[in-house]
């Protein structure tokens, strides 16, 4: 329930306060993104396996989005930013790909 209240609350928050990103930001906005969503996925498989751990789940949180980021960052320093954003997004597309599978099987016992 109080996931379910933490959601509802950060829609509205989000569609009440006008939010911009920094120009400089706006290229890790979407890594980051999908970063978090690999986390996410990757704590909601942890709970149906019965291994989720709170602590483990935070550092894995802010070290995707960081790592990720950080990258990013670097190839656009070096010159090759869309090249190396794009790895990023395949490697993390394929992770959650991976978590939302197992989740299935347990969901459906397959």
């Amino acid at each position: 329930m109080i996931p379910l209240a933490g959601l509802v609350i950060g829609i509205l928050a989000g569609l009440y306060f006008d939010v911009t990103v920094p120009l400089e930001l706006q290229p890790y906005l979407p890594i980051a993104i999908v970063a978090a969503l690999d986390a996410v996925f990757g704590g909601i498989r942890a709970v149906m396996e019965g291994i989720f751990n709170d602590k483990v789940f935070v550092v894995s949180f802010i070290a995707n989005v960081l790592i990720a980021a950080f990258i990013v960052f670097l190839g656009d320093q070096l010159g090759v930013g869309s090249q190396l954003s794009t790895a990023v997004i395949v490697v993390l597309g394929i992770r959650i790909f991976t978590n939302v599978a197992t989740i299935r099987r347990h969901i459906f016992h397959a």
